[in-house]
């Protein structure tokens, strides 16, 4: 019965990572910021909390902090494990801390954590 229980859950999670892909696509908010284990005011440094990630299938990727916006590109690494994120020449690389339909959870040590919720467009 164990043994049929962690083939389930196996099952589950190897579907989970498998749709990350589908699931990132789409509009997220940055709803919280940590660095260095202090939370950061979104408000404060973005000079607005309309700080949102757009996600489209085709790799295309636009940031748009209030009324400006900035184009880009995105992948995800085979595990999924990680996000990259293409700007120009310049990748910035994320580890996926969480993610599911709602909530995404992504790091870099440079920069910090990022806590984002999904959004209709």
């Amino acid at each position: 019965m164990k043994k049929l229980i962690l083939a389930f859950l196996f099952l589950i999670g190897l579907s989970a990572s498998a749709q990350t892909s589908k699931e990132l696509i789409g509009k997220w908010q940055l709803v919280k910021w940590t660095k260095n284990g202090k939370e950061k005011s979104i408000e404060k440094h973005f000079k607005t909390d309309q700080v949102f990630q757009v996600f489209k299938e085709n790799g295309d990727f636009e940031s748009v902090i209030g009324d400006e916006s900035h184009k880009a590109k995105w992948k995800l690494s085979k595990d999924n494990s990680q996000l990259t994120i293409v700007s120009v020449i310049l990748p910035v690389v994320f580890t996926i801390n969480s993610f599911d339909s709602q909530k995404r959870v992504i790091t870099n040590p440079e920069v910090g954590t990022f806590e984002y919720k999904k959004v209709e467009e």
